[in-house]
């Protein structure tokens, strides 16, 4: 453990954003899942909520600086690609 003041002030907000982050990508994991059942069921309303769901998190992802904005976008991109494959 750190002597000085400041690094032990540090460590501490280290961990409160690690554990922020940590939740963070807990929940994308989520959402992804959640839109990938909903695919699988072949519904295509509630593919496209889950799509919606999904792509506010991971662009709220990208606000807080847990992940890079590009890989949002990818992700999106290949959400956006299972949404359109889904027929009714």
């Amino acid at each position: 453990m750190a002597n000085i003041k400041s690094a032990i002030k540090r460590a501490k907000t280290n961990e409160i954003a690690r554990m922020r982050n940590k939740a963070v990508r807990t929940n994308l994991k989520t959402v992804e899942k959640q839109f990938q059942a909903a695919v699988a069921e072949g519904n295509k309303e509630n593919a496209q909520k889950a799509y919606n769901v999904a792509a506010k998190q991971w662009d709220k992802a990208v606000a807080k600086h847990v992940i890079h904005k590009n890989k949002a976008s990818n992700k999106k991109s290949q959400l956006a690609k299972a949404l359109n494959s889904v027929t009714d």
